[in-house]
């Protein structure tokens, strides 16, 4: 099985690159999804019987600060890799990485597969128009999921009071190859089986010196207070 992977150099794509031993990762410089021809021409000469595509502008504030670059990069990248698929006709099964933020999160809920996305910020919103061009290529999965790398946490305080059902990549990256074998379709929520706040993820991660904050003392574009998913699909995996 040939398998081809964006965002090799996130935390995500650096999971996935590890578990799936042999797999194609190309850097920027490759494959810039931004740039149709540059897609195309990976896609066509790899020839990938699957293609997990988790590259992106996730920071909430890049996003907001650089929406020409959100759009460009979450939703038309999105959108030409589903270009490149179709053209490629070969049945590739494609996994795009989306994320818990589509949901507005205002109060404590367990989101399924059946809500309806409500982004609260432009990260959130371009991921949502990602799944929406997802949604155009037949043999597809869009997995929703929330992690956060092992390691120091990368802001010195995590919030109290912001709240997911977390996972390490490396759970993630598990959780996907057990999707990849079932070869699913439509929306799946890879979650976590016990709700947590951020500082507590940040602790079990071993970020040991990391301060406490609340959203009080938050300055910046509106964000998901609670990221919790369920799922009626999959299974929820234990973080560890």
């Amino acid at each position: 099985m040939k398998v081809l992977i964006t965002g090799g150099k996130g935390a995500l794509g650096r999971a996935l690159c590890s578990k799936f031993e042999g797999a194609y990762c190309p850097s920027h410089g490759e494959m810039d999804i931004t740039d149709p021809k540059a897609v195309d021409k990976i896609i066509s000469k790899y020839n990938p019987d699957v293609l997990i595509h988790t590259a992106a502008v996730v920071g909430v504030r890049e996003c907001e600060d650089d929406k020409e670059k959100a759009w460009n990069t979450n939703v038309e990248g999105t959108q030409n890799i589903i270009n490149s698929l179709k053209k490629l006709n070969n049945n590739c099964y494609l996994i795009y990485i989306s994320t818990a933020c589509v949901f507005a999160g205002e109060k404590e809920k367990y989101y399924t597969e059946k809500d309806a996305p409500s982004p609260k910020n432009y990260y959130s919103f371009t991921k949502a128009c990602g799944e929406i061009a997802a949604r155009q290529y037949q043999n597809a999965c869009i997995i929703r999921t929330n992690f956060a790398p092992k390691g120091q946490w990368k802001y010195p305080k995590a919030f109290t009071d912001r709240f997911g059902t977390y996972l390490f990549p490396e759970n993630i990256a598990q959780a996907i190859s057990e999707v990849i074998g079932k070869k699913e379709k439509g929306i799946i929520h890879i979650a976590g089986d016990k709700r947590m706040s951020m500082h507590e993820l940040a602790l079990l991660a071993g970020s040991k010196n990391t301060g406490k904050m609340t959203l009080d003392e938050y300055k910046g574009p509106p964000v998901t207070v609670d990221m919790s998913l369920s799922t009626k699909r999959w299974k929820k995996y234990k973080i560890n």
